[in-house]
């Protein structure tokens, strides 16, 4: 049975992951976070936990900072929840930000590549698509995430409208681990073989 899993998974990954877990219409999607609230949005971004048995080796590497062991599944998804990029393998103790800075999609939103130059002004400001993150992640041109510290009605505001639209991808998490029961417990996969799986999970949920 597990080596049939294995099959099916990586067949998944091999074959669908990349036609599955995609941008899509990206006009589609501003239009979609616009309707919720957030102009010129272009996804929310977060990491959850994906609980691991501890592995034989560098097992510290694994604990996170609620004290289990697992591996971070980081995802961006769109407006309707679809997964349109994920990053899955790193150790639980590394930080939401670490993962982010090194993954690809950084370096993508970084230069410029990932969404197309479509840009609206806001006042005097000319804004790029933006993506939205938690008060974890670092603020960027291209990121947006909530203010801290005293608020007042303007920022309140904006803080509302961007902690609506981020949901999408906390309930997407929650979709995911509730229709593939196996990523709540712990994992008894080799370490090569849970990111697959997670991936696969990942796609069939779109």
């Amino acid at each position: 049975v597990g080596v049939a899993v294995m099959q099916v998974a990586n067949a998944i990954v091999d074959l669908l992951l990349s036609k599955v877990v995609t941008l899509g219409n990206v006009q589609v999607i501003i239009d979609g976070f616009a309707a919720m609230g957030f102009p010129n949005c272009g996804g929310a971004i977060d990491g959850t936990h994906i609980p691991i048995l501890g592995p034989d080796h560098q097992g510290s590497q694994y604990i996170n900072r609620k004290g289990y062991f697992s591996m971070v599944l980081q995802a961006l998804v769109d407006h309707k929840g679809r997964f349109t990029n994920i990053n899955v393998g790193w150790p639980g103790k590394v930080h939401d930000t670490g993962v982010f800075r090194n993954s690809g999609l950084f370096r993508r939103l970084h230069e410029g590549i990932y969404f197309p130059d479509h840009k609206i002004t806001v006042g005097d400001v000319e804004m790029p698509i933006v993506i939205l993150g938690d008060p974890a992640y670092p603020l960027m041109p291209w990121l947006m995430k909530p203010y801290t510290g005293t608020l007042d009605t303007e920022k309140e505001l904006f803080n509302y409208r961007l902690s609506k639209c981020r949901m999408v991808v906390e309930c997407a998490f929650g979709h995911l681990k509730g229709r593939w029961r196996s990523l709540l417990t712990r994992s008894d996969l080799s370490q090569t073989n849970i990111p697959i799986v997670i991936a696969a999970c990942c796609v069939l949920h779109n």
